[in-house]
């Protein structure tokens, strides 16, 4: 993958203490296992190989085209028997005791007749990057957000179809996903710990909607913020690598739990449940790469999963997997 924009993770640490340091603005995103990374100051991006819009920051120049016609979306998932092997793996090593929360994910291939920066173009999301021939993401997630020397951090856990009669109280209720959702708020809240003081939840399991022209679902997210040092900009991208990978895309604890995902998932993540982010000199806004869709030479490929615990039915958790085909358009 060492072709442009791609650097080592190492050398885009290095840049972003720098140039947070100095206040200059920039771009970045880090690769799911810290392998490769996009560091480029913001005059230095080129809009023909790259488009980002983080939070209110973007360089796009081009209103969203229109939909084609027929617009053709096919997912072609792995089969249940396959995702079953998978997901039971996962659920004897949460048994055994070597994990709590597993994020189990798989790749989909997609037949379409949009490309990707058709996609960027025609949807509608708070997080979006596209990277020429190579990906893009459509993340409805953040990753952490830092203004002054205040961080906060947004885990989201917990997604239901919003047509299900009463699904509001039905994802509030389950007793899995409360579950799920309690383990991620703690591992975020000690990961920020590393790096902040006065660490604390502000909100806890709120309901945010999310549109799509296949659906609205819910989403289930926490607000965890914390106080940073007056220096932190000297270290920030070392700062940043010390939360990776994002607690909400792996699990807990989470270095047995990086293996066990390994191990299950027989495949290579790649930048999918990475983090892309944007600097402007004084605050940080920042994603876990979701909604991702890949260029694997002619193919295009979804990637998507769901957190797995001792209380999980595979078959929902199959379903899950599928429910999160989807781009947001509106």
């Amino acid at each position: 993958m060492q072709s442009y924009p791609f650097i080592d993770i190492q050398d885009a640490i290095l840049r972003i203490n720098l140039w947070a340091k100095q206040k200059k603005a920039f771009f970045f995103a880090f690769d799911y296992n810290l392998h490769h990374a996009i560091a480029l100051l913001a005059d230095e991006i080129d809009a023909e190989n790259i488009l980002y819009k983080i939070g209110g920051y973007t360089n796009e120049s081009m209103q969203n085209d229109s939909l084609p016609a027929n617009l053709v979306w096919q997912p072609q998932p792995l089969s249940f028997a396959d995702y079953s092997k998978k997901c039971t793996y996962v659920k004897e090593q949460i048994q055994l005791g070597n994990s709590f929360l597993v994020n189990l994910t798989q790749p989909t291939p997609i037949q379409t007749n949009v490309s990707l920066q058709d996609l960027y173009q025609l949807t509608d999301a708070k997080y979006k990057l596209w990277v020429k021939n190579h990906f893009v993401v459509l993340s409805p997630e953040p990753f952490i957000r830092i203004q002054g020397l205040h961080i906060s951090s947004f885990p989201m856990k917990g997604t239901i179809d919003a047509s299900i009669p009463n699904a509001e109280k039905i994802i509030l209720e389950n007793s899995k996903e409360e579950a799920e959702h309690a383990t991620i708020v703690d591992l975020i809240r000690n990961d920020l710990s590393m790096i902040a003081t006065d660490v604390h939840i502000k909100r806890y399991r709120y309901i945010e909607h999310i549109h799509s022209l296949q659906k609205h679902l819910l989403q289930v997210s926490s607000e965890i913020c914390g106080t940073l040092p007056s220096n932190y900009h000297e270290n920030l991208g070392t700062m940043i690598r010390k939360l990776l990978p994002a607690g909400s895309i792996s699990g807990a604890p989470k270095t047995k739990t990086l293996d066990i995902i390994q191990s299950a998932e027989g495949y290579d993540r790649n930048f999918y449940t990475g983090i892309c982010g944007y600097f402007d000199g004084e605050n940080l806004d920042s994603a876990v790469m979701i909604r991702f869709i890949e260029q694997q030479d002619s193919q295009l490929v979804y990637k998507s999963g769901g957190g797995i615990t001792a209380n999980s039915d595979i078959q929902t958790e199959y379903e899950e997997l599928i429910q999160k085909i989807y781009v947001p358009i509106r």
